[in-house]
């Protein structure tokens, strides 16, 4: 990463600052700083407009007509920008913000009494701010702003003593705090950041999942990151999932891809909803299926429905006893989406369907398996052909 960027500025240092090179030496800054993302921007300007106006009516109102004191310190800006603009980021995360702003306040306040002099309280509270908010794991780069104002804030801060670490920063951090889980999630941001559950075993041993057998492993990824020794704005869980994201495309772009609609079964057996259970059942034995998909009015799914189901003594419709949250994929996607969830332990078979939901086939982990296999065995067989072309041409 920092190879990448130095060759970046090197490349923006060597430019001539004539007018035809000037766009391109922004551009050049631009990319190197400037972090890749789809939030978008006009939304992350809105809550933090927002935000801000309510923390700021809110504590106005609270501290009516008292003088001095601000009613909005100038740090909760630069906490707006990491709670709107980077929702996802640790240290955007509702205790960094919270438990960073509060501690950073109480270390500024301590400084100022303990130094007194603020040319050297000041320095001191944002050394003692950033240990604090280290040993709490709670991190927020605005904390060393609040531990600032409080030390070198003036005399009305300096009269609020310890109580200023409560009003304003702990009453601002919490009503912004408050209002981005609400505009984050409201805007389909997830706010606190969660990461999907990592996979575990579907039957309560100590073996990892099929997926996580191969390639680089957890204790992997914790051994890098030990090596690495710097602090990192991104979480150990959203760098696995974001590297394992990384592997499924670079295979696909390796190996080409297969879609959906090419293995999928299309003559399909399948049940109604108000089918009876003794029906789907029987037709289950005569057919040796495992499932079938429940199909409604229009081929539009309405659930899948298997042995276990059908077992159930006092059902009596198939609609009684269907999954109605089944696997749906669309004929389009590569198959290799379906790897981590068909292997998952979860589902063990996909329904293929059009964006309206009606029917065009079904993939199960045996489908899943074949393909893979004969997609492996003619890689090598072209691989083989093309070596034996080499050698003859040599």
């Amino acid at each position: 990463m920092d190879e990448w960027r130095f060759s970046h500025y090197e490349a923006a240092i060597s430019l001539p600052l004539d007018s035809g090179k000037s766009f391109e030496l922004l551009r050049i800054l631009a990319r190197s700083f400037v972090p890749a993302g789809r939030l978008n921007r006009l939304v992350s300007s809105i809550g933090a407009l927002c935000g801000l106006l309510v923390t700021g009516a809110v504590c106005k109102l609270w501290l009516g007509g008292q003088e001095g004191l601000p009613w909005l310190i100038a740090p909760m800006g630069a906490s707006a920008v990491l709670v709107f603009a980077v929702p996802a980021s640790p240290l955007a995360q509702p205790w960094p913000v919270l438990g960073g702003n509060v501690v950073s306040a109480l270390a500024g306040i301590a400084c100022a009494k303990l130094v007194g002099d603020p040319f050297y309280a000041g320095p001191c509270a944002v050394a003692l701010a950033i240990t604090l908010m280290s040993l709490l794991r709670c991190l927020h780069p605005p904390g060393g702003a609040v531990a600032l104002t409080a030390a070198i804030g003036g005399p009305a801060i300096a009269a609020a003593g310890w109580s200023f670490a409560l009003m304003p920063v702990a009453l601002n951090t919490l009503l912004l705090v408050g209002f981005g889980l609400i505009f984050n999630n409201a805007t389909r941001h997830s706010y606190p950041h969660r990461v999907s559950a990592l996979s575990q075993s579907g039957h309560g041993t100590k073996d990892p999942p099929p997926q996580d057998r191969v390639g680089f492993t957890a204790a992997d990824l914790d051994s890098v990151l030990a090596r690495y020794d710097e602090l990192l704005d991104v979480s150990r869980d959203d760098l696995d999932a974001l590297f394992r994201a990384v592997e499924a495309r670079a295979h696909r772009r390796l190996h080409g891809e297969i879609r959906c609609s090419q293995i999928m079964s299309r003559d399909l057996v399948h049940a109604e909803p108000q089918e009876t259970v003794e029906s789907a059942r029987r037709r289950l034995a005569q057919r040796n299926l495992r499932i079938l998909p429940v199909v409604g009015a229009d081929r539009r799914i309405a659930g899948i429905v298997g042995f276990a189901e059908l077992a159930v003594p006092e059902a009596r419709t198939v609609a009684e006893v269907m999954r109605d949250s089944p696997c749906i994929v669309s004929p389009d996607a590569p198959i290799d989406e379906l790897l981590p969830i068909l292997s998952g332990g979860v589902y063990r078979e996909a329904i293929v369907a059009t964006p309206e939901g009606q029917l065009l086939g079904l993939i199960t982990q045996t489908d899943l398996l074949a393909a893979l296999w004969r997609s492996h065995v003619a890689e090598l067989v072209t691989n083989a052909s093309a070596s034996k072309a080499s050698t003859r041409a040599a």
